[in-house]
């Protein structure tokens, strides 16, 4: 009889951990990857290929990366079809895009401050003929630089603004080459090397800077903004949905030095081991960030 006993309490046991394993694995199969959302700009593709090897590692979640542009990315956190994105340049970049959707997201933190938007040109362009963007206006340097500005993506919140700045300054006779990111690298590149005149779009952070000797030319109407912080955007309930990735986003936060010369890593080798070397360099604020 204890024998009987002995073997139907085994018999119950095996099927309580049989019933508990099945419960958990469709628990586990219920949690959808966090998807997070992100444009192919450089500090973009850095910042949130970080997070999501942390996420991943630290927190145990699995991640979807959804690459797209700047326009559907805030309406895609806002309609709740991503998670978050990490690339809300605020307050004035990206202000258009805010003010449609700003009572559909929540705000998780700040990835970093000290960002900025202008127009730069190689240092070997003496500053004597090139120091502001009113300069632009001599004929000289209009027939140097080609009537051009070397531009990124049409839906950039640079492009608008560079837009708005042809205007405010009265540069009727520019054209503003709207391209990509890639192109106005390959652009940027290609007369470097031979050491032409060129102006472009920029913002810092940005491995450009590491690679190349650029300044920033003066915008002293302030068209092209000041200096601004970038943002978490979260779809409304992901904090409640995911608290504990929306407390390691909230304090997820790099300085401004150190994301420039991870960016710089990544175009010497790639995106992904410039992320290993990141988290191997900075214990700490790993650490930190993810709270253990």
């Amino acid at each position: 009889m204890l024998k009987k006993i002995a073997s139907l309490g085994a018999t119950l046991g095996l099927a309580a951990m049989l019933v508990s394993g099945t419960a958990s694995a469709g628990l586990a199969q219920e949690k959808k990857p966090v998807k997070i959302g992100w444009s192919a700009w450089s500090d973009a593709e850095f910042v949130t290929k970080l997070a999501a090897k942390l996420i991943k590692d630290e927190l145990g979640q699995e991640v979807e990366l959804v690459q797209t542009d700047v326009a559907p990315l805030y309406q895609g956190v806002s309609r709740g079809d991503l998670d978050f994105m990490m690339m809300a340049w605020l307050p004035q970049t990206h202000a258009d895009y805010y003010s449609r959707i700003k009572d559909k997201v929540e705000t998780l933190g700040t990835v970093y401050d000290g960002a900025k938007l202008g127009w730069v040109v190689p240092a070997y362009i003496p500053e004597s003929e090139i120091s502001s963007i009113e300069d632009l206006k001599k004929p000289e340097v209009m027939e140097k630089l080609k009537n051009t500005v070397q531009g990124i993506d049409p839906g950039a919140g640079l492009t608008r603004l560079s837009q708005e700045a042809l205007k405010t300054y009265e540069l009727g006779d520019y054209k503003l080459q709207i391209s990509s990111e890639a192109g106005m690298l390959t652009t940027v590149e290609r007369a470097y090397r031979s050491e032409d005149w060129f102006v472009a779009t920029s913002w810092s952070p940005h491995w450009m800077f590491g690679k190349y000797k650029l300044r920033y030319i003066d915008d002293p109407k302030k068209a092209l903004g000041e200096a601004e912080h970038v943002d978490v955007l979260a779809r409304k309930g992901f904090k409640q949905d995911n608290p504990e990735v929306a407390a390691f986003m909230s304090r997820m936060k790099l300085p401004l030095s150190d994301l420039e010369a991870a960016m710089f890593t990544a175009q010497e080798t790639s995106y992904e081991e410039a992320v290993t070397k990141y988290i191997s360099d900075h214990p700490d604020q790993i650490k930190a960030w993810v709270g253990k």
